[in-house]
């Protein structure tokens, strides 16, 4: 089968390419970073690419997408274009630094307790007197530091560094303790020198925090965009992925570990801190991020009865996933709760306490899945909702993630006006923008109840009847005008279509239908939750009110809404500087009452009218 050079501009990067495969293929296979929200299967149109050389015909599923304009510039979809030549082609890849990742967490009153100890020991030296093994010299003393250690394990791999090493350091070292196993020693004393990483593994982004174990100082927290959206923007694109390609599964996990690895070197960077000085990573994410992290199938979590490998905790060395860290460091993977209710949420709980709260509470945690916990120390339900893409700006006609350029907010006043990350011309929409847009045409009465955008002559409230000459027609229905292509950046109308309308009625039903269902199974009223707790990227940069106007959130919980950053961040920075926070997220993911909404009685009615407006 022939070959062909494929050149990425402008990294100009070069790989060979199989006859009769597609740009996506090459893409995955050069290793640069680059979306395909659907998972390449055609559906989204958002994995633009400009074919330089040679020229291509085009293809009947792009001419939905593309303008006769951009079609004319070489504008193609890198899933549906085939290869059978060599080509030169440009990608618009950004940069992590052109994102807005939320990186902010909540700050808890706990106690320290590092999950590892380190042990500085001077031991007495054997004779012919006093014959003693190393390792029962060792083990002795351990027992004169701490009388817990009183069943020593030890792998063989540190028992062979012993001998040698205690006596190059003249009998002063440190040990290293993970309970009562001794992970590892080290010459002299340096008792004083140990660092954590926490990480929050989402479906979108991932962010690091380089913790002190001892201080619990916070020293540098780094974060990107997960580069598994290669692979599709939501867990089900990428659990196919995982299971219908061969070396898909070692594939997405390699991709994800090389990103922690690329993390741990930049907050290493920012502190000034080393590699060797880092023991612990705690890992949190949703069932399947934890799945892929591990290398776990997560093939039966994405079919009914939705069985993910694992719900326990999981404490492995880090030389196993390859991580740069001391090599004897762990990786402690939290819990998690059910195969779409992950460690992410077990650790939001951690960070906010509902579990030893006595007031009923409501966290909410909103993204491609939308997972949500209801109770109080008495009692936790939690569901999962597949909110789909909408609230990433994925499969919107201009939608775009929180970046530079996307329009964040929009406000219907006087006239329509909006603002801009990054404050440069508009290239898109992001979730929060689109959720703004969607309240506006409700409260203004652009919509009807069931979503229909609806013509002028068809406008009751007299509000409307300004926006009149934004309404255009789209694909031979209606859509609303945003930005006129002459204010945007790359020469095209930003708008909002029916479609989009409709995309985000079905992520917003789910949601109220599981906030709903929670309801139902605590056997409480809505007048009973005292405070909802708005976690994650979408809920901190989203307006609470344009929520509640459009229903995603009950208008009667408005004035009850916290936001709390990224409360999973903060459960995995919990658990990583105390053991008993870590024990206690086990506690939690054992204790939470997980309910599956397809299967309770009426959820399908509460969707169709969650849905309405």
């Amino acid at each position: 089968m022939d070959n062909y050079e494929i050149t990425f501009k402008p990294a100009n990067c070069k790989v060979y390419a199989s006859e009769g495969s597609t740009l996506k293929d090459a893409i995955v296979k050069s290793g640069l970073d680059f979306d395909f929200p659907c998972g390449g299967i055609g559906k989204c149109g958002k994995c633009v690419i400009k074919v330089l050389e040679p020229k291509l015909k085009v293809l009947k599923k792009e001419v939905e997408h593309f303008s006769e304009n951009e079609l004319s510039e070489g504008l193609h979809l890198a899933c549906l274009t085939k290869i059978h030549s060599n080509m030169t082609v440009e990608l618009n890849v950004k940069k992590n630094a052109d994102y807005n990742i939320l990186q902010s967490s909540l700050e808890n009153d706990f106690t320290i307790s590092p999950l590892f100890q380190k042990l500085f020991i001077q031991l007495d030296p054997p004779s012919l007197k006093h014959q003693t093994s190393d390792l029962n010299r060792l083990k002795e003393k351990l027992i004169l530091k701490n009388s817990k250690y009183k069943n020593i394990k030890i792998g063989i791999s540190t028992l062979r560094q012993i001998p040698d090493m205690i006596r190059r350091a003249d009998n002063k070292i440190t040990v290293i303790m993970d309970e009562n196993e001794i992970l590892g020693i080290e010459s002299g004393d340096t008792h004083d020198k140990m660092l954590g990483i926490a990480f929050d593994i989402g479906t979108t982004t991932v962010v690091g925090y380089l913790m002190d174990l001892y201080t619990g100082r916070e020293l540098a927290v780094s974060s990107l965009l997960n580069p598994q959206v290669k692979f599709g923007a939501d867990v089900i694109s990428r659990t196919a992925y995982a299971s219908q390609n061969e070396n898909g599964l070692k594939l997405l996990q390699t991709t994800i570990l090389n990103a922690l690895n690329k993390l741990i070197n930049e907050l290493c960077k920012k502190s000034n801190a080393k590699k060797d000085d880092i023991y612990i990573l705690t890992v949190v994410g949703n069932t399947c991020m934890h799945h892929l992290f591990l290398g776990l199938t997560p093939k039966y979590i994405a079919t009914v009865p939705f069985v993910p490998v694992i719900n326990e905790s999981i404490r492995l060395d880090a030389s196993e996933l390859k991580l740069n860290i001391n090599p004897n460091g762990r990786v402690f993977a939290l819990p998690t709760i059910a195969g779409f209710v992950g460690a992410d949420t077990a650790a939001v709980i951690l960070a906010t306490d509902i579990d030893k709260s006595k007031d009923i509470k409501l966290a909410v945690d909103i993204g491609t899945n939308g997972e949500m916990v209801l109770g109080s120390s008495k009692k936790l339900v939690s569901c999962s909702a597949a909110a789909g893409p909408a609230f990433e700006g994925a499969q919107i006609s201009s939608g775009m993630r929180g970046a530079n350029g996307a329009i964040d907010h929009v406000y219907f006043r006087r006239e329509l006006t909006y603002t801009v990350i990054g404050n440069e011309k508009p290239r898109g929409i992001c979730g929060s923008g689109l959720l703004d847009i969607i309240a506006g045409f409700v409260k203004v009465g652009l919509v009807n109840k069931r979503g229909k955008l609806l013509s002028p002559d068809k406008f009751t409230n007299p509000s409307a009847k300004k926006y009149s000459d934004r309404i255009i027609s789209y694909n031979n229905a209606n859509a609303f005008l945003i930005v006129p292509e002459s204010e945007t950046f790359h020469g095209n109308p930003i708008l909002v279509t029916q479609k989009d309308i409709t995309s985000l009625q079905l992520a917003k039903g789910a949601i109220s239908a599981g906030i709903k269902m929670l309801i139902k199974n605590l056997g409480i009223n809505l007048d009973d939750i005292k405070e909802v707790l708005l976690a994650g990227a979408f809920g901190n940069y989203m307006d609470p009110h344009s929520a509640c106007e459009i229903g995603l959130i009950p208008k009667e919980l408005g004035s009850k809404i916290k936001l709390v950053g990224n409360a999973a961040g903060s459960g995995a920075k919990l658990a990583l500087l105390s053991e008993s926070e870590f024990k206690r997220a086990n506690r939690i993911a054992s204790k939470v009452t997980y309910v599956e909404l397809g299967a309770q009685e009426h959820f399908n009615l509460e969707f169709a009218r969650g849905m309405q407006f």
